[in-house]
């Protein structure tokens, strides 16, 4: 059966969540739905692809749209966990057989984050959730970037190794290894415990979900944002590793001299306080001074949906058109 050739199928899929949009070539969205994380490195090739067939399935259906496949004339599809070739391969392979569309775009989603926040896709996005990574795109086409998978890949500063550092230092504290901190109290509070140790025992005992460590990560902004020095040396080191990957990216892609588009996002970056992005923005313009920093406004979804557009030869109005509907308020 021949694909509608007006349909595009969008899917940005973090660690955390996983978005999928149906729009047409006049940047219409018809359809959506949002589900969990299906990053391949943790549910594997089959799993992420299962999981992503049925959030598509619930998009086309809210949208109105035949299930019958192909589904649609293009699928863009940006996702965590495809750090090395091998792994784009691997997942093209499967998706490739489910059949959804004519044809397929395939990539790690740091790159719908760039494309999101940028109008041409042409400049730097560092995302910051609960992992952290950057890439970047220069004006020859070449592509910047590394593999995010934690200390092994040279990783530092995700949600969960910050919140990891507010529990780190809490405890040392507590126990007279660590300088004196507000961290201490502000984790036994949000864990309604008496001591930090008893939160390390719940946590090692699984008796606490290690997935709350994650939680403490807003904490620590919060407790540095009052004044307390040692969670204020943990996000300067945040802001200093940010603005590192924004650095060494716009080096290799040769960016510094003209005026290059710095896109941030992740629950961490949109949720920070605004002398955060400050901080990032200064350290990034003595690399490049005619840098543009900004918050990406839409979900980086519409990143995909974008380069999907792109992909079909859409014109520039169905893409601001995309924008507008999607803009976050």
């Amino acid at each position: 059966m021949t694909a509608p050739q007006d349909v595009v199928i969008a899917i940005d899929g973090g660690n955390s969540k996983t978005d999928v949009l149906v729009v047409d070539a006049a940047g219409t969205v018809l359809g959506s739905s949002r589900g969990p994380g299906a990053s391949p490195q943790n549910v594997g090739v089959e799993g992420c692809v299962t999981a992503l067939e049925g959030l598509v399935l619930q998009a086309l259906e809210a949208a109105g749209k035949s299930t019958t496949r192909p589904f649609a004339v293009h699928t863009s599809a940006y996702l965590a966990g495809l750090d090395f070739p091998r792994e784009e391969e691997a997942l093209a392979k499967a998706l490739a057989a489910r059949g959804w569309s004519e044809s397929l775009t395939l990539a790690n989603d740091t790159l719908a984050l760039l494309r999101a926040g940028t109008s041409d896709g042409i400049g730097v996005a560092v995302v910051c959730g609960a992992g952290i990574n950057g890439v970047g795109i220069g004006r020859d086409g070449r592509e910047a970037g590394f593999p995010a998978l934690g200390k092994i890949s040279g990783d530092w500063g995700g949600g969960y190794r910050l919140g990891e550092e507010a529990l780190w230092w809490a405890i040392r504290a507590e126990d007279g290894r660590g300088p004196a901190t507000a961290l201490t109290d502000a984790v036994k509070t949000h864990y309604g415990a008496s001591t930090v140790l008893e939160v390390v025992q719940g946590l090692h005992f699984e008796e606490i979900h290690s997935d709350s460590i994650h939680e403490l990560c807003p904490l620590l902004f919060r407790i540095a944002s009052a004044g307390d020095a040692v969670a204020q040396e943990v996000v300067d080191r945040f802001v200093e590793e940010v603005s590192l990957l924004v650095g060494v990216i716009l080096r290799r892609l040769e960016l510094t001299e003209s005026a290059p588009q710095i896109v941030l996002g992740g629950g961490v970056l949109t949720g920070v306080a605004a002398s955060v992005i400050t901080d990032i923005e200064r350290r990034c313009l003595k690399v490049a001074p005619k840098a543009v920093v900004k918050i990406v406004d839409v979900a980086p979804v519409v990143g995909a949906a974008l380069f999907g557009l792109d992909t079909i030869g859409a014109d520039e109005a169905s893409k601001v058109r995309l924008r507008a509907a999607t803009q976050r308020v």
